[in-house]
């Protein structure tokens, strides 16, 4: 019966997979316009009968792109840079969950074994989103400072704030460099600077360039310096940037420790698992090794919650 689970669910995920990639190519280029939050210029550019996609894969891509957690869904993938389709990241997760649980249980022909692999193939795809869009933003935010700086400069030697912003775009580095050249894009496209900026926020939410964005559209309904206003704020940026440093240099040791204490008693049960796996069978058949497990499990959450929440320092 295992079998024939496991060979139904690689077909169901081979299946996805192609109707993803299949998606995708009938889209003609639909990802990037959606990023770029202009479905009005993707509907009329769909506007003929010829290029209009199959009813079948618009409804699918519309269910999975619109809909609860794929809307979530669609909202990561763009925050981490990762040019998928919904459709596409989850038939690659089936295909990494289907395909850890099968070589495992070919590997030990082990029921657990297989559903711990399991897991660590759905988690771990999702561990791997979520790092790409922590270490993008806070690439992002190291850069803002030096952005904002060149901004005001280009702005007291005359030129417009979109101008400014296309000087961004080809003097600084990426992630940075490419928002701000997605912003000139769309406001090319004839999207209102207001609106392209709300884009880039949801694709980079940070609350320096929050701050940024908000000084931006008050000066252009009230007027004001724009120049001393962005100054200002790069200043702050700078500030926060150097006590944050300081912080995370102070509470290196706590934060480590953290993480050793729920990852090192993981790895060690699944280690010793894989070795003997009857010493750990006792855990699993009585009711006294689930409490265990049940106890171990909330110690080691709680633990690591409360050593995140003494190093987490709101600046």
């Amino acid at each position: 019966m295992l079998w024939i689970a496991l060979i139904a669910v690689g077909a169901i995920g081979l299946a996805s997979f192609v109707g993803g990639l299949v998606m995708s190519r009938q889209s003609d280029g639909g990802l990037i316009e959606d990023r770029l939050g202009i479905a009005e210029e993707r509907g009329r550019r769909r506007g003929s009968r010829d290029e209009r996609p199959a009813p079948l894969t618009e409804a699918l891509d519309r269910a999975l792109t619109e809909r609860g957690i794929g809307a979530d869904l669609a909202t990561q993938l763009a925050r981490a840079d990762l040019k998928l389709t919904v459709g596409e990241y989850l038939a690659l997760m089936t295909i990494v969950v289907v395909g850890a649980g099968a070589v495992t249980y070919i590997w030990r022909r082990d029921v657990v074994m297989t559903a711990g692999a399991c897991l660590l193939g759905f988690f771990g795809l999702r561990f791997y989103v979520a790092a790409r869009r922590r270490r993008r933003l806070r690439a992002f935010n190291g850069q803002l400072g030096d952005t904002i700086g060149l901004m005001v400069n280009s702005i007291r030697a005359g030129y417009s704030i979109l101008q400014a912003m296309k000087a961004v775009s080809d003097e600084m580095d990426p992630p940075i460099s490419a928002e701000f050249a997605r912003v000139f894009q769309e406001v090319q496209l004839g999207i209102p600077l207001d609106q392209a900026l709300a884009h880039m926020l949801r694709r980079v939410p940070s609350d320096d360039l929050d701050m940024m964005i908000t000084a931006i559209n008050v000066q252009r309904e009230v007027g004001g310096n724009l120049a001393e206003v962005l100054d200002t704020i790069s200043y702050t940026i700078r500030e926060r940037i150097r006590i944050k440093g300081e912080i995370q240099a102070l509470t290196a040791q706590s934060r480590y420790s953290g993480y050793t204490i729920a990852t090192v008693p993981v790895i060690l049960t699944g280690v010793i698992y894989v070795i003997n796996p009857g010493f750990m069978n006792l855990l699993l058949t009585h009711t006294c090794g689930h409490i265990m497990i049940v106890v171990a499990t909330v110690g080691i959450v709680l633990g690591f919650l409360v050593i995140r929440k003494v190093v987490d320092i709101d600046i």
